[in-house]
């Protein structure tokens, strides 16, 4: 009696975890869908699912009116570059809170993670400002720098908490050997954290390839991202609901493919240190 109520309840589980995975899911198959209808079919009223004309001519249009690879590779210098100037500053900064801690180091933490409930419009007209009078209005490096800033107490918090989880006395006995405090970061404590770690990077990774606010106002055309592209199918003509869903698959399927190859590591990572 027991294990079949044990049953019937993983059974219930599992259907719940099935729905929820696939009520998320759903925006984007629905997105992926659109894009290969026609602007006709993708309004059509009541919607239609499988059976439309399929075709790629929203792709070829895409293509053709913009330059995707640029938008691709600035993407990726940006995402890539603020995720690893991120963990460089944060490895640091999560090593001393986690193994020389102070009387303050929580309200530290506390006050880091406030700065991301901010609504960010409130600090736009200064950073725009600022971006305007240093020449890094519609550059990379400029857009790099914001990301990394906005997203530095999230992997700050996250590392922090992997690194509480590793026993002090390995540190401890590396610097009886002799250990610089170089080394003992680089060569004692990275290896020990390396899922904790790349769930960070993943996180972070994506978190700035999506980020969309700062990428609209801080850039034009020369270090625009996938999210402009994206946003770039909106006119005052109205929406293109075919070739804005062809531009938004073409945008995230880079990611929906690093998420799916990755998804062990960052469930790994994510998981690191909570079952002793």
């Amino acid at each position: 009696m027991a294990r079949s109520v044990t049953t019937n309840r993983k059974l219930v589980n599992t259907a719940i975890a099935w729905g929820v995975g696939l009520l998320i899911f759903f925006p984007i198959l629905w997105t992926i869908l659109t894009s290969f209808k026609t602007e006709a079919q993708a309004i059509n009223d009541p919607p239609l699912f499988l059976f439309f004309d399929w075709t790629l001519e929203n792709y070829g249009v895409v293509q053709e009116r913009s330059n995707y690879m640029r938008f691709l590779w600035n993407s990726v210098i940006i995402a890539g570059g603020s995720t690893v100037l991120g963990i460089i500053v944060a490895v640091p900064a999560a090593w001393s809170m986690a193994f020389v801690p102070s009387k303050r180091t929580k309200d530290v933490l506390l006050w880091m993670l406030s700065t991301k409930m901010l609504p960010a419009v409130g600090v736009l007209y200064p950073i725009y400002l600022g971006f305007i009078g240093l020449g890094l209005l519609d550059t990379r490096i400029g857009l790099l720098m914001v990301l990394m800033l906005i997203n530095l107490p999230i992997i700050v918090w996250m590392l922090y908490t992997y690194f509480r989880e590793i026993p002090g006395e390995i540190l401890e006995a590396a610097r009886m050997d002799g250990a610089s405090l170089r080394e003992e970061i680089l060569f004692v404590l990275t290896p020990m954290a390396i899922p904790g770690i790349a769930s960070t990077v993943l996180l972070n990774f994506i978190l700035a390839w999506n980020e969309a606010f700062w990428t609209l106002n801080l850039t034009a055309a020369k270090a625009a991202p996938l999210t402009a592209f994206i946003a770039s199918y909106s006119s005052p003509e109205g929406l293109f609901y075919a070739k804005l869903s062809a531009a938004s698959t073409m945008a995230i399927a880079p990611i929906l493919v690093l998420g799916w190859f990755s998804q062990k590591q960052l469930v790994r990572g994510l998981t690191f240190g909570a079952v002793k």
